[in-house]
C-alpha cells in the first residue's frame, strides 16, 4: 500500500491483490504434499529453509540451539519449546536473522519482541527497521485471526501500527504484501437500496489485509461448495425417495430430501433432534445402496453416536485420514483425502459443523469428490468456531444452499428444558427431582475453584454413582483464577498429585488436544500411561498412542476444559463453571446441552451469567465466505 495508492483505481488496486493471491499459491503449492494437502490448524506457515543456516538441524539440536540463543538473551527457556515447534528446525537461526519472528509464537507481544530484538541485534535494533513493521503486520493480523477475522481494514491496520511506533506503517504493509504472507482484499461495499441515492457517488471499496493462510483457505472453500452444488444430481431416484419420505414429519422429511437431491446442505436443530435425524438419514440412504459416512467432532463424541444407534460412525478427524508427515509445516496436521485423493462416499454428514474454521472446511469440502453430498449440521446461533471463520453461518447467509430448520422436540427432562430456555434468551429455574440439575452458588473465584473439585471428586460420584471419568468440567475461559487452567490444577492436586515427570505431565493425569495432532483431534481427551525420551503415551478412545516429545506440548491437562474444546462431545456429567469471563448465550447454551444425564452449574458469575443469557450474542467476525459464495 504505497502512498501513491491513494491515486490508483479499485480495478488495479483488484489486479496488484490478485497478483500477490497467485503468488501466495503458487507458494503454497510448492510445499504442499502432492497426495496428502497440508492443513495447518491455527498455525502460520513454517519460514522456507534459509541457505546462510547450513545444514537442516535434527529435533534436538535445533532445540538446543534455541535453548543456548534464549538463555544468551534472557528469554524465559520454557518458551524455547514452544518457539520450536512454531518456526520448526533452524529457528535459532531464523531468530538470528530476524528477531522480530518471535511474534510468530503465541504469547509473545510487540514488547518483548523489542526485547529481543536489542538483545541479538545490539544498537542495530531499531523501530524503524523494515523487518519489525514487517512482522508486526503479520503479528497484527494474527491476533485478529485469533479472536475469529479473516480480514481487518487496511485502515485499522495502519493505525495499530502507527500506535507501537512504526515510523512508515504503509512502508511496513507493502513489505509484507511482497512476503506474500498478507493479502491486500479488495471489499464491495454491500448495496443498501434503502439509503441508495440515484445522484450519489458510488462509497468507494475498502481496503482489507488478511493472512495469505486464511484468504486462501476461504477461497478455497468457497470454490469447492460452488463445485459441489455444481456437479450434484440426485442421488436416488423420485419413486425411491418418495417413498423413504413416506410416514416422516415434515421438517425431517424436508431434510431427507435436501440431503439426497442437492449438493451442500445445512441442517438447524438441537442436538439430540440433529443425531437423531443424521443417523435415520445416513440409515435411509444407506440401505438405498448410497455410500454414506457420519462424522462427529471427535472420536469419542462418534463412540457415544453410534453406540445410540449401533451405526458406523466416524470422526471428521479420523474420516479424512490424518498422518505423519515430515515434509509438513511445524503445526500442520498432514490428511490423506483432499482433491487428488477425494473420499469413496456419495453422502456426508457432520454433526457439528458450526466448529468447523474455514481451515478445516477447507479441507473437508476438497475431499468430497464431484457429486458428492455434504450435509451441515449445527445448532441455531452456535457459537462461531475456535479457529477465524465463520463458514457455517457464512454459507447460510450466501443464501447459496438449502437450510432446513428441525421443529424442536418437546423436552420434558430438566436439562433439555433449561437448555432450550437458555437458547430462547432466558434463564430459568427448572424442577429437577433426581437432581438432573443442580444449581451450585460460588461467592468468587476460590469458591468456584473450590466447589468444583468437590463436585468432580466426591458430590456426583458419590451421590448419583456416576464414575469421575465420566464427568467433565467445562468453562469459558483457559486463563483467570477460575478458568480451566486453575480448575485443572486444584483437580489433579486431589485426584493425581505428582511432580509433573513428563513435561508437567505424569501417569493417570487426564489430557485434552489442544491443538491438533496427527493422532486426535482437537477436543479430543485421553488418560497419560507413561512417559519417556520416546514420547508421552496416551490412551485415547480409539487405543493407546504415542505422542512424540515435539507434539507432547499440544496437550493440556483434560479435566476441566473450555467449551469450545467440549463441544459436540456430550458427557454423562458436566459441571459448568460460569465466570463472568467470556460468557454469551450461545457459549452458555453450548455448556448446558453436553450434558447427557446430570449438570452442575457453579454460579460464579452473579447477574452477569442471565445477562449473558439474556442479551450477549456470540461477537460479530470479520469473513468473506459469504460474499465470495456470490460472486
Amino acid at each position: 500500500m504505497n502512498p501513491d495508492d491513494r491515486d490508483t483505481s479499485p480495478a488495479e488496486r483488484a489486479a496488484r491483490a490478485a497478483e500477490a493471491m497467485h503468488a501466495a499459491e503458487e507458494a503454497a503449492r510448492a510445499v504442499r504434499p502432492t497426495q496428502a494437502p497440508a492443513q495447518p490448524q491455527a498455525q502460520p506457515p513454517a519460514a522456507p529453509p534459509d541457505p546462510r543456516e547450513g545444514p537442516p538441524e535434527g529435533p534436538h539440536e535445533g532445540l538446543r540451539a534455541l535453548t543456548d540463543l534464549f538463555a544468551e538473551t534472557g528469554v524465559p527457556a520454557p518458551l524455547a519449546a514452544r518457539t520450536a515447534a512454531r518456526l520448526g528446525p533452524g529457528a535459532a537461526g531464523r531468530l538470528r536473522d530476524d528477531p522480530w519472528r518471535l511474534l510468530r509464537v503465541p504469547g509473545v507481544g510487540p514488547r518483548q519482541a523489542d526485547h529481543f530484538a536489542r538483545a541479538v541485534l545490539g544498537p542495530d535494533a531499531r523501530p524503524d527497521d523494515p523487518r519489525r513493521g514487517r512482522a508486526l503486520v503479520l503479528h497484527l493480523l494474527t491476533e485478529a485471526a485469533r479472536a475469529g477475522h479473516t480480514v481487518t481494514p487496511a485502515a485499522d491496520v495502519v493505525s495499530a501500527l502507527e500506535r507501537v511506533q512504526v515510523a512508515d506503517p504503509r512502508r511496513a504493509v507493502e513489505a509484507a504484501l511482497d512476503e506474500a504472507e498478507v493479502l491486500a482484499l479488495t471489499e464491495e461495499p454491500e448495496f443498501d437500496e434503502e439509503a441508495f441515492e440515484e445522484d450519489a457517488e458510488p462509497p468507494e471499496p475498502e481496503e482489507t489485509l488478511g493472512p495469505a493462510r486464511w484468504a486462501l483457505a476461504e477461497e478455497a472453500a468457497a470454490e469447492g461448495f460452488r463445485r459441489l452444488t455444481l456437479t450434484a444430481e440426485p442421488l436416488l431416484d423420485d419413486a425411491t425417495v418418495k417413498g423413504l419420505r413416506d410416514g416422516l414429519p415434515e421438517d425431517r422429511s424436508l431434510a431427507l430430501t435436501a440431503a439426497l437431491r442437492t449438493g451442500v446442505s445445512v441442517l438447524r436443530g438441537t442436538p439430540r433432534d440433529l443425531a437423531r435425524t443424521a443417523l435415520d438419514v445416513a440409515a435411509a440412504a444407506a440401505g438405498a445402496g448410497v455410500r454414506a459416512a457420519v462424522a462427529a467432532p471427535t472420536d469419542r463424541a462418534a463412540t457415544v453416536l453410534a453406540a445410540a444407534d449401533g451405526a458406523a460412525v466416524t470422526s471428521l478427524h479420523r474420516l479424512l485420514e490424518p498422518h505423519d508427515d515430515p515434509s509438513g509445516a511445524p503445526g500442520a496436521v498432514v490428511y490423506g483425502r483432499g482433491e487428488q485423493r477425494p473420499l469413496d462416499l456419495d453422502l456426508v454428514i457432520v454433526t457439528d459443523a458450526s466448529a468447523l474454521d474455514v481451515e478445516l472446511c477447507a479441507v473437508l469440502v476438497e475431499a468430497c469428490p464431484d457429486g458428492a453430498h455434504l450435509v451441515l449440521c449445527a445448532e441455531p446461533d452456535a457459537p462461531p468456531p475456535a479457529g477465524p471463520g465463520r463458514p457455517l453461518d457464512d454459507l447460510e447467509a450466501s443464501e447459496t444452499v438449502p437450510v432446513v430448520t428441525l421443529d424442536a422436540a418437546p423436552q420434558s427432562d430438566p436439562i433439555g428444558t433449561l437448555t432450550e430456555a437458555v437458547r430462547g434468551g432466558d434463564l430459568v429455574a427448572v424442577d429437577a427431582p433426581g437432581r438432573e440439575v443442580v444449581i451450585v452458588p460460588a461467592d468468587g473465584h476460590e469458591e468456584a475453584v473450590h466447589r468444583t473439585v468437590q463436585l468432580v471428586t466426591d458430590s456426583i460420584p458419590r451421590a448419583l454413582g456416576i464414575p469421575i471419568d465420566d464427568v467433565q468440567v467445562v468453562t469459558p475461559t483457559t486463563g483467570g483464577d477460575a478458568g480451566a487452567t486453575a480448575l485443572n490444577t486444584a483437580i489433579k492436586a486431589r485426584l493425581n498429585p505428582g511432580p509433573g515427570r513428563f513435561g508437567g505431565l505424569d501417569p493417570g493425569d487426564r489430557v485434552v488436544v489442544a491443538a491438533p495432532l496427527p493422532h486426535a483431534a482437537v477436543g479430543e481427551t485421553g488418560t497419560v500411561t507413561g512417559g519417556g525420551a520416546h514420547g508421552l503415551d496416551v490412551e485415547f478412545p480409539t487405543g493407546p498412542t504415542v505422542i512424540s516429545p515435539a507434539d507432547a506440548s499440544r496437550l493440556r491437562h483434560g479435566w476441566a476444559i473450555t467449551i469450545d474444546q467440549a463441544r459436540g462431545t456430550p458427557r454423562p456429567a458436566i459441571v459448568a463453571v460460569m465466570t463472568p469471563d467470556g460468557l454469551s448465550r450461545p457459549l452458555v447454551t453450548t455448556a448446558f446441552g453436553l450434558a447427557h444425564r446430570h449438570l452442575s452449574v457453579v454460579q460464579g458469575a452473579g447477574p452477569n451469567l442471565a445477562k449473558a443469557v439474556r442479551d450477549t450474542p456470540a461477537p460479530p467476525r470479520r469473513t468473506r465466505l459469504a460474499r465470495l459464495m456470490t460472486q
